[in-house]
């Protein structure tokens, strides 16, 4: 209740709502005095704290993170200006909560001399092709979502191109999870072949991209084109040796740039700062992606490094298995995680379908897998699931399963935004528990 948030904000004055109010200032009310004046802003430090964000919780409780209001602002220009091809007098639109960092790099559209729209509600509603209506209304020239709705749509099969003028759209940024190949192919066959798709990754952490597109060069379909304007970023093996392209490791920059944190929110010394960027990778930013860099020298995000999997030696990416099982066709959703069997290890996969899970369809599963990835990346269980975790910002979570499933003590959930799925994981544990 706001009653139980202004009980921790001792530095509170004023309280302002949109709409009526008996108890708290309006809107109106709260900028009447100021009708006609002049506007005079305060000139501040160039590391002036600007926001705080919240990691989105994936792999345990969220960092309070304290952004600097000028770095992240040049941070995202650039990628703005010199990848994603916005221009002064555009109008874009980026389909996110205002708790994910989407929205903070959405704002700084202003600074391009863009018009933002915005929307309340789903994406998804009143149908799922509300998104595509409003780029026909506002005359959307950038559009960004997750890859997830991507998915969605290509699942639904839409044709927006059909339905609605876009011939003002240039571009389509995706992010929160890698796009699939076949998710270039269906912006170019549904929207339109001359749209850019603009696959984007970054995080929270520096509230912009570390590799994302590049609008001169060739968009390679599953791929992100490169790394973000003066960032090295590479991909680096365990031991700190750069991996050769093609192979795999962790995503990485050697660089320092404008958006790297202030402060995490408590932490005075900066060694929980330190430890979680720098502590693997002395003054190297290790970013906790498992990635690879490839021949066209672009790069593909295989899964977070926490959430690989090792089968027999091998690790996997999620990402990796993930591309290939949403494209079977009454494959819904996802979650791949390694489970103890003995000496060994299992990858277990629970999915998401249209239909109750079959023999039919676990062979197709596993035969697509064996043909489109290798005989490692087939699952030694397939699982019919009601729901799979999910943070509030749409970000699945692995490790709050494989926590559960593999024994460990089970990590803070309260980023969640449906915690209670998990009871079905705990029950489907115990009674299937391999001899360990």
């Amino acid at each position: 209740s706001i009653a139980q948030v202004v009980s921790e904000l001792p530095t509170l004055t004023t309280i302002v709502v949109i709409g009526a109010s008996d108890a708290h200032t309006t809107w109106e009310e709260w900028l009447s005095p100021h009708h006609g004046s002049e506007l005079l802003p305060t000139a501040l430090p160039f590391n002036h704290p600007g926001f705080i964000l919240f990691s989105s919780g994936t792999t345990g409780r969220p960092k309070c993170i304290v952004h600097s209001a000028a770095g992240v602002l040049l941070k995202v220009l650039s990628e703005q200006g010199y990848h994603l091809d916005v221009r002064p007098g555009d109008t874009m639109l980026y389909a996110t909560t205002c708790g994910w960092m989407m929205w903070n790099w959405l704002l700084c559209g202003l600074g391009r001399g863009a018009t933002i729209v915005l929307c309340d509600g789903s994406p998804g509603y009143p149908d799922i092709s509300r998104l595509w209506a409003i780029a026909h209304e506002e005359r959307l020239t950038f559009l960004g979502v997750s890859a997830a709705l991507i998915d969605s749509w290509r699942r639904a099969a839409i044709e927006p191109r059909h339905n609605f003028d876009l011939s003002a759209l240039r571009t389509i940024a995706s992010t929160g999870s890698p796009l699939a190949a076949t998710g270039y192919d269906w912006v170019a066959d549904a929207v339109s072949a001359d749209v850019t798709v603009a696959s984007i990754a970054g995080g929270t952490d520096l509230c912009g991209c570390l590799v994302l597109g590049v609008d001169t060069e060739p968009v390679v379909r599953g791929e992100i084109q490169g790394p973000a304007l003066g960032l090295d970023v590479t991909v680096f093996r365990s031991d700190g040796s750069e991996a050769a392209v093609s192979e795999e490791g962790e995503l990485v920059c050697r660089t320092p740039f404008p958006s790297i944190p202030l402060m995490f929110w408590g932490d005075d010394d900066g060694s929980r700062r330190h430890r979680a960027y720098f502590g693997r990778f002395p003054g190297i930013w290790a970013h906790g992606d498992y990635a690879r860099r490839t021949p066209s020298g672009g790069f593909e995000i295989l899964g977070r490094l926490d959430a690989t999997l090792n089968v027999n030696g091998v690790r996997i990416g999620t990402a990796e298995i993930y591309r290939v099982v949403l494209s079977i066709p009454g494959v819904l959703e996802a979650l791949a995680i390694e489970q103890p069997d003995r000496d060994s290890a299992r990858v277990v996969l629970f999915v998401i379908v249209d239909q109750p899970l079959n023999d039919e369809m676990e062979v197709l599963i596993r035969t697509t897998l064996r043909t489109q990835a290798s005989p490692r990346h087939v699952p030694a269980i397939i699982v019919d699931v009601p729901e799979l975790p999910r943070t509030r910002s749409g970000k699945m979570t692995e490790l709050a399963v494989a926590d559960i499933v593999t024994g460990r003590p089970e990590r803070d959930t309260s980023s969640l935004a449906n915690p209670e799925c998990l009871q079905w994981f705990r029950a489907w544990t115990a009674a299937s528990k391999p001899s360990l």
